[in-house]
């Protein structure tokens, strides 16, 4: 199956999800875990995929993600080129 990339990227909210998760010490696992309880099934391995734009997003997972981290999808695809001062702050 072929994808269309934007920018060389399978995704557009790997780096904000590895920044929020982070900043929320939650690892990949336990976000995997998490996923499950809701019904999504996304191993370890599959969220360091989407975190280094290697695999796409589905809209559920997304929906997913947004639900244990506890910020919107917008949150997700905001481009933020200066997160101190909330400046600059640009969505896809």
């Amino acid at each position: 199956m072929n994808f269309n990339k934007y920018n060389n990227n399978f995704n557009i909210i790997g780096n904000n999800l590895k920044r929020i998760r982070n900043k929320k010490n939650i690892s990949q696992e336990q976000l995997s875990n998490k996923l499950a309880l809701l019904g999504i099934t996304l191993y370890q391995s599959d969220i360091f995929k989407i975190e280094q734009n290697e695999r796409t997003v589905r809209d559920f997972e997304l929906w997913g993600i947004s639900q244990i981290l506890n910020v919107s999808c917008d949150e997700l695809f905001l481009i933020v080129t200066d997160i101190e001062n909330n400046k600059n702050l640009t969505y896809i």
